[in-house]
């Protein structure tokens, strides 16, 4: 069996309010590795978060980074699809969106390529530029 988070939860563990809120997910989330669930996060919830991070709580773009790396990477969760994770990776300053990466990750999990005209999300490994 497994759980999946709703981005409305992950923001709870990360921002850590309203305090009740983010002590009942971390209570479920314990309460899911006790019976062995498995404890699931989507690429669309991540990108979601980074959203709202940075919009809605002002948080500078590489503190959202680093707080989706940290939460993502802590062996508790499970990032679907596989890679989405690293997608968030350091390094990738100055390359395609958090978004276009994901989209890539994605796609790269369902064995495809990425066609677009961003040239951007074309740099990246699986993407394929598309020209005029």
């Amino acid at each position: 069996m497994a759980i999946g988070l709703d981005t409305s939860v992950v923001l709870r563990l990360l921002i850590g309010e309203p305090r009740v809120q983010m002590e009942v997910a971390r209570r479920r989330i314990e309460r899911a590795l006790i019976v062995g669930e498995k404890v699931v996060v989507t690429d669309l919830v991540v990108a979601e978060a980074f959203h709202a991070l940075r919009h809605h709580y002002g948080v500078p773009e590489t503190v959202a980074l680093g707080r989706l790396r940290e939460f993502l990477g802590s062996g508790i969760i499970h990032v679907d699809p596989a890679g989405a994770g690293e997608a968030l990776g350091p390094g990738t300053r100055g390359q395609a969106g958090v978004v276009d990466r994901l989209i890539v990750a994605r796609h790269h999990a369902l064995g495809a390529t990425t066609a677009t005209f961003d040239r951007r999300q074309a740099r990246l490994e699986g993407g394929v530029l598309l020209r005029v």
